[in-house]
């Protein structure tokens, strides 16, 4: 794989995990009562999936085997599970924490 592709890849990596961040915490403090904004709240979902299209576009036309088509998906997949998992439980403490005190 040439380096721009690695690149390519790297980016919408990097863009999917903040934009499935932006949207758990924009449903977690609609949750809580607090305000978001109705443009923020459907831009943080556009973006996500936005970067899940471009990197199903960009496995589909890439010249890989088909096994690594499906790594880099999972991989995909299981980090942006990972970040919101992170997210979650990094807020949960933040806020257990604050109750002990």
């Amino acid at each position: 794989m040439e380096l721009n592709e690695k690149g390519y890849y790297f980016t919408v990596l990097l863009f999917g995990l903040f934009a499935v961040i932006s949207v758990q915490k924009s449903v977690r403090d609609r949750a809580e009562g607090l305000i978001v904004t109705d443009l923020y709240y459907g831009l943080s979902w556009f973006a996500t999936i936005a970067a899940m299209t471009l990197l199903t576009i960009g496995l589909w036309n890439a010249d890989l085997t088909l096994s690594e088509k499906g790594f880099y998906a999972m991989a995909f997949c299981l980090s942006m599970f990972s970040a919101i998992a992170v997210q979650k439980n990094t807020r949960d403490t933040k806020i257990f924490e604050d109750k002990e005190m």
